[in-house]
């Protein structure tokens, strides 16, 4: 272990000893990513307190790198919540050096079955939430059984908030089934699939997410698709800004291609339930060429 991981393992294990959850203490959440916090907080309300540690949408996520603070925000965590398969590297090793038989982890990756190599940007698969907020219910109940109707009837409304989006995602699929698009990466690529639209380019996607460079053939057909207008959306990373992705979104305005600006960071202000919402209006204006 490098001096960096036993300062971390240091820190946390004298942190806060981790209790059984009073009356009046709320129980503690770390969640990687702030959409999954987000969930927490609404399945726990008040007896939860919830820190999430990316939650900065103008952030570049694959820039993060796990700090002293970020394994001080671990301290005393009964439950902590990440996405896995290669997303968040950091929060599995943060948890590895300071093990702890009372904190309970959800991993999104591996409740839906994902693998490493996999598409990582899981918040954009339909699927996902429900998986994840059942997860987290059951551990609230676990730990704290007195509350347990509350949990309840939490979960059954947010699965119930989560309607308007699989009806939205219907109807646009319904409508626009079959559609060409492209992405400068694959954030979108799991709601692209539920939408019934054709993502082309996936090799170039996969290569700029894993910070290797496309083949030239691949460049050439992604940026042929964008100037020969034979796509209907370029889905672009808003939160990641390099001169790769800004050509392509020139060479798409440039030639009447709709741009759709997605984040992999829900932004402030916004319940997970309204950032799909907003993503999927954009879509559709885009789709219909309004």
């Amino acid at each position: 272990m490098n001096r960096f991981w036993m300062r971390v393992a240091a820190l946390v294990l004298t942190g806060l000893p981790l209790l059984p959850v009073g009356a009046t203490e709320p129980i503690r959440i770390v969640a990687a990513e702030n959409f999954y916090g987000d969930i927490a907080h609404q399945l726990g309300g008040p007896h939860v307190q919830v820190t999430s540690i990316l939650s900065n949408p103008e952030q570049d996520p694959h820039l993060f790198e796990a700090s002293a603070s970020t394994a001080k925000a671990l301290s005393g965590a009964r439950l902590v919540v990440y996405n896995g398969i290669d997303y968040d590297p950091w929060m599995h090793k943060l948890l590895s050096a300071s093990p702890s038989p009372e904190r309970k982890a959800i991993v999104a990756g591996q409740l839906l079955g994902r693998k490493s190599g996999d598409n990582p940007h899981l918040w954009y698969d339909p699927a996902t939430m429900p998986a994840v907020a059942k997860a987290i219910s059951a551990q609230l109940e676990a730990v704290d059984p007195a509350n347990r109707a509350d949990y309840r009837r939490r979960l059954h409304a947010l699965l119930e908030s989560f309607k308007p989006m699989r009806d939205k995602i219907r109807e646009i699929k319904a409508r626009y089934a079959g559609t060409p698009v492209t992405a400068t990466e694959p954030v979108f690529g799991y709601m692209a699939d539920a939408l019934g639209l054709s993502m082309r380019n996936n090799g170039f996607q996969l290569a700029v997410m894993n910070d290797t460079e496309p083949s030239a053939s691949q460049m050439a057909a992604f940026e042929n698709d964008l100037a020969t207008a034979r796509v209907k959306i370029l889905f672009y990373n808003s939160q990641v800004v390099d001169q790769a992705a800004e050509r392509a979104r020139r060479i798409a305005q440039q030639h009447h291609v709709a741009v759709v600006g997605v984040t992999e960071t829900q932004p402030a202000g916004k319940s997970y339930q309204d950032w799909m919402m907003s993503e999927l209006a954009a879509t559709e204006r885009a789709l219909s060429g309004k």
